[in-house]
């Protein structure tokens, strides 16, 4: 198995080598299941310490060559964007260290180790109806805006992948699950792309395009019009796909 530990930390490669032999039977799921259909995490604790271990999901059939010859693995991904966003100053949980199991030139299993970070919210709890959730919201957009400025686009940015600390009102927001980022100056089209997967909540949508306007130094309805835009084109797209797949489900007889 290859191996890889960042510099930063102490943890072993034994230690780790021993944690990745026994992961079905070792620490605490968070997500996922042991029967290797999806991705799968665990908190694992060792020397006092807890560790979030994310074990990817077998690619298919052609991926499995493609991670090992023409293309970084979403473990290694995962771990040297970590790497990336820490060096700009963004938050995400400290990288530790990925690994992969290749077998006759194919990838057959990688993980990604991470320090295990405690959060109060992701941006799937915030609820306008709260106090302070609000303050939160405008916060948010304002980190994400700093993403951008710091040339960072985050594929992934949905209501799961970021991960909030109140700190007495000192908000500060960690991004996870990164294997699918691009680093690069980021129009406005962009901008405003990135903000489509985060939620259909139009009052929501409204407030972060206030608070993001201002920032840019654009109209409130210019910022507005070209997210919401973006993100209603999302929705709409992943109800059709649902759709399609339940008739597709029907005609076969799954149920």
């Amino acid at each position: 198995m290859k191996l890889y530990i960042s510099k930063y930390h102490k943890l072993s490669k034994k230690s780790i080598a021993e944690i990745l032999l026994n992961f079905n039977a070792v620490g605490q799921s968070l997500f996922g299941d042991d029967k290797g259909r999806r991705n799968r995490i665990k908190v694992v604790e060792k020397d006092g310490k807890k560790f979030n271990i994310k074990s990817f999901k077998q690619p298919n059939y052609i991926n499995r060559y493609v991670y090992v010859f023409l293309r970084k693995s979403k473990a290694e991904r995962s771990f040297e964007f970590a790497e990336k966003l820490t060096n700009k100053d963004i938050g995400t949980p400290k990288p530790i260290a990925y690994a992969e199991e290749t077998s006759k030139g194919a990838l057959t299993k990688s993980f990604y180790i991470s320090e295990h970070l405690d959060c109060d919210l992701t941006f799937r709890d915030l609820d306008l109806t709260k106090p302070g959730h609000e303050d939160i919201l405008r916060a948010f957009t304002r980190f994400t805006y700093d993403l951008h400025q710091k040339k960072i686009e985050f594929l992934d940015h949905s209501p799961g992948n970021t991960l909030i600390q109140l700190n007495n009102g000192d908000y500060r927001f960690y991004l996870v699950d990164l294997n699918r980022m691009v680093f690069k100056s980021l129009n406005f089209t962009e901008r405003m792309k990135n903000f489509a997967r985060l939620t259909s909540d139009k009052e929501k949508v409204k407030i972060m395009a206030e608070e993001y306007a201002e920032l840019l130094g654009k109209t409130e309805n210019e910022v507005f019009n070209k997210m919401w835009f973006f993100t209603r084109s999302f929705f709409e797209n992943r109800g059709k796909k649902r759709k399609m797949k339940l008739k597709l489900k029907k005609l076969v007889g799954i149920n």
